[in-house]
């Protein structure tokens, strides 16, 4: 029996591939166990490592404040870009050629740059030219570089959810007599989220890890960067590194559970309700739409 992927595996692939799965596990646990060994030697595990977490400063002074800065930067950073990207990647997919050629340019240049390049150009450019603090600075670069960057990667999965849809959708909305705009917002785009969600979860979830290049390269008082002062007081850096890593696990855990959970409601709001209209109904529906003006072409009006 065969899939569309792959052959089903036979006897002999069957007792390859459990013997690949005992060999891969040994090696996994050896490793682990090396590790493991390692940081024991390193007395990483003593009590007075993991102490400072069980105690309300290191969380009130260090870890809580980074928290609620990365988680500010990341949703400022998700409410910008995400317009925009839905914008920039509508556009790409104009019928007037400036505009796909203006868009085209803005995103593909964007895309093109690392995002601590981004930041840094934009601290440098806030510090040279605007009047933002020194405090705030950090946390504009961040937000810009963030926006820039995810906006124009945004359009590239706007566009090509909206292009993975049949065609025929288009060709129905058009023959109804809805003009391209409404074709878009009530036809395709609404279609096209289910389709774009996991990427767009995705490239949010890349949002909040980069907000950890702010911390690193200018300054900004996010987790990881808090996590280095807390390091430095209580000489944990191992056991601080872990924390932080679990952390942001949770945080991405939480931001695709919800992700899947939306998406899950989305789809089963789609679902169609079975019902069949009568004959009676069928030509009522048509005598209102010929005398309500429907009869008109696509974009036209009576």
């Amino acid at each position: 029996m065969s899939s569309v992927l792959y052959d089903t595996p036979g006897p002999r692939a069957k007792r390859r591939n459990v013997l690949f799965t005992v060999v891969f596990s040994v090696l996994l646990a050896l490793l682990l166990w090396w590790v493991w060994q390692k940081m024991d030697d390193k007395d990483l595990f003593a009590s007075a490592q993991w102490k400072p977490f069980t105690e309300s400063e290191a969380w009130t002074t260090y870890l809580l404040p980074g928290l609620a800065d990365t988680l500010k930067a990341a949703s400022l950073a998700m409410v910008i870009a995400l317009p925009m990207g839905a914008v920039f990647g509508i556009a790409r997919l104009s019928d007037h050629r400036w505009v796909r050629a203006v868009s085209g340019t803005v995103v593909e240049f964007f895309r093109a740059i690392p995002v601590l390049l981004l930041m840094l150009f934009a601290n440098e450019f806030y510090a040279r030219s605007t009047n933002v603090s020194s405090e705030d600075r950090p946390l504009y670069a961040v937000i810009t570089g963030l926006v820039l960057y995810n906006a124009a990667v945004l359009a590239e999965v706007v566009k090509a959810g909206i292009l993975a849809l049949p065609k025929g959708q288009t060709e129905a909305a058009y023959a109804i007599g809805l003009r391209k705009g409404q074709t878009m917002g009530s036809i395709l785009l609404p279609q096209a989220v289910t389709t774009m969600l996991p990427a767009i979860v995705s490239q949010l979830v890349v949002i909040v890890k980069d907000t950890a290049l702010g911390g690193v390269m200018i300054g900004f008082t996010e987790l990881l960067n808090t996590r280095g002062t807390l390091a430095a007081n209580y000489a944990n850096p191992i056991p601080s590194f872990i924390v932080v890593a679990v952390i942001f696990i949770a945080l991405n855990f939480i931001l695709t559970t919800f992700a899947s959970w939306l998406e899950r409601r989305l789809r089963r709001s789609k679902r169609s309700t079975g019902a069949v209209l009568g004959v009676d109904k069928v030509d009522d529906l048509n005598a209102a739409e010929v005398g309500g003006g429907f009869g008109a072409g696509a974009g036209g009006s009576i």
